[in-house]
This record gives C-alpha cells, sequence and structure tokens, in this order.
C-alpha cells in the first residue's frame, strides 16, 4: 500500500487503455489539522494507518491532511480534455485566505506537459468550487476571459444554478461565491462555450459524466473505459484516502454530508467491482489508488505507477 512514486514531480502520465492521462501537479503540502478536514474522522483511524498515510497523505509531527492541486489531461479520441482547473491567479477570494490572491503556476506546468491552452478541446469541472474552476478564465484588459478559447466547458446544470445568479449566488453564504461566479464561470456563458448537463453525459467513446451530488448539488464524476482499463475522476468525492476506509466520513466541504456519503458509497462500490482506478481531486502520493472491498467496507488496493511525462 505504500506510495512509491515520486511526490515532486509536477508532471506524470499513465496510458489507460487508449487514453493517456497526464496528471498535473501544482501545489502539494500539508493542508488542515486532519480532523477538520474530516470532522468525523478519530486520532486512531489516523495513527494506525500512519506507515501508508505518511508523508503522502499526513504529516503527524503537525497532524494535518496532505493535499493537493492538480488537474488532469485526457488524450482520448484524437482530443485533449482537462479535468479541472485548479484556482486560478489573482482571484478576489476573501473568506478563502489560502486561495486569495493566490499566485501559482498552472499554465507553465500545462506547457510541461506539452498542452497549451489553444490545444485544449473540452474542460470538465467536476463541481464548481474556486480550487476547481479558477483557471476557466484569464484577466486580459482589465476582464475575465476564456483561458482555453478553442473548448467546451461542461458544467454540472446544478451547480450553475445554485452558484449563479438564479440561485443568490449560493444562497449568499458566502461573497467568494459570487466572485468566484462572476470571475470564472459567467465569462465562460458570454463566450457561449459553455454547456451545462445533468444525470450523464457522453464525451466520447471513453469518457462520461455522471452526477454524483452532496458535496455540491451538482458534483459530478469522469468515468474513463478504454480497452481492459477503467478509472474514475471522482472529484471531491474522496479528499484523503481515510474516506475509502470509512465512506460515511464527508468533508468538511461537502453541502450536504449524507448525500455525499451515499454518492462515495456508490461509486466506490462499483469502483471494486469493475477495478477502476479511483482518481480524486486532491489525494496527495500518488494521487490515485485502486480499491477494493473489505467486508461491508473498502480496503486499498495498489497505487498508480506513473511515467514522467
Amino acid at each position: 500500500m505504500n506510495d512509491e512514486n515520486p511526490r515532486n514531480s509536477s508532471v506524470q502520465s499513465i496510458e489507460l487503455g487508449e487514453v493517456e492521462v497526464i496528471r498535473v501537479v501544482e501545489w502539494q503540502a500539508p493542508f488542515t489539522p486532519a480532523h477538520r478536514l474530516v470532522p468525523d474522522s478519530t486520532p486512531e483511524i489516523w495513527q494506525d494507518n500512519k506507515e501508508w498515510l505518511a508523508p503522502g497523505h499526513w504529516d503527524p509531527d503537525a497532524d494535518k491532511a496532505v493535499v493537493a492541486l492538480q488537474s488532469w489531461v485526457l488524450r482520448s479520441g484524437g482530443r485533449t480534455v482537462l479535468v479541472d482547473t485548479s484556482v486560478g491567479n489573482g482571484r478576489e477570494r476573501p473568506a478563502s485566505p489560502q486561495f486569495h490572491q493566490w499566485q501559482g503556476d498552472f499554465l507553465g506546468r500545462l506547457a510541461q506537459a506539452g498542452v497549451s491552452p489553444q490545444d485544449v478541446d473540452v474542460v470538465v469541472n467536476t463541481h464548481i468550487h474556486v480550487d476547481h474552476v479558477g483557471w476557466n478564465t484569464r484577466e486580459l484588459d482589465g476582464e475575465w476571459v476564456p483561458t482555453f478559447p478553442n473548448a467546451q466547458y461542461l458544467l454540472p446544470a446544478a451547480d450553475d444554478f445554485h452558484y449563479g445568479p438564479d440561485h443568490a449566488y449560493g444562497d449568499g453564504r458566502r461573497v467568494d461565491d459570487r466572485l468566484m461566479y462572476e470571475d470564472s464561470i459567467a465569462p465562460v456563458h458570454r463566450s457561449g462555450q459553455a454547456t451545462l448537463w445533468d444525470g450523464t453525459h457522453r464525451i466520447d467513446e471513453n469518457l462520461t459524466l455522471e452526477s454524483a451530488p452532496g458535496h455540491t448539488p451538482g458534483s459530478s464524476v469522469l468515468r474513463l473505459a478504454s480497452g481492459g482499463d477503467r478509472a474514475v475522476f471522482v472529484g471531491d468525492l474522496l479528499h484523503s484516502p481515510v474516506q475509502i476506509l470509512r465512506p460515511e466520513w464527508s468533508s468538511c466541504f461537502c453541502l450536504d454530508p449524507a448525500q455525499s456519503a451515499a454518492s462515495r458509497r456508490r461509486i466506490l462500490e462499483r469502483a471494486a467491482a469493475e477495478r477502476e482506478l479511483v482518481v480524486p481531486a486532491h489525494f496527495g502520493g500518488a494521487g490515485a489508488v485502486e480499491v477494493r472491498k473489505d467486508g461491508e467496507g473498502f480496503a486499498l488496493g495498489a497505487w498508480a505507477a506513473y511515467d514522467l511525462a
């Protein structure tokens, strides 16, 4: 269960059937106290699994969960699909101090992976949160414009409604939600590049989006099936591997923890049955892992083995 993949490489790749999957890591570090990230978790579950949780997923000295800001580039059917777009630079996020006026090298990491903004054909936002939609846009002459000029942006309809003006920007609970929508979502609508979907959405012969609500109203997963290989990109359905061991535990960021737990168990049941590689948005370490049934619960299998891209 040990994660032996290089933690400091920002770009890694793996072949799944006829799809090339490139992991693009912008940042990885201890983020927040473990019990805060997964409020129902116990000190014992972290300590009992310390051997493999540390250092890629937990810093035991600080008792902080290690997370990554990362995106996934899928080269499928002759097209380039970008899954989630990180925080974005220079954003006003007063309620999220860790992301307020963030400055990172996201586009530089994409370039390292051989991807320019013009190359991206499809952008998938697994859900609409500040750390998944930021680079949907960039600032040009004082205005926010789509970063990927040739891309179709696939947005979950339920999230677009919840975080957009029709639902008062997330019920008006956080100023960041309005700011996020205005600088990262609305410009994509204005450009005519946004496609709203609900339920399921087929991207191509290898890739299908599926709703998995709870973390947000429109949270989704992206399924990959090519040849004999299977993977599921689960967004924020999982924040830490301890949630695989205890899928009833939701993160502190889930709007509906009970619904999130139900979606998580359903997705993990299918991943175990179909031997899908589970690819969460924020896992540190190798970032992706197989799961298997373990009685009424689940256990971790092999971590993803990458080549350097």
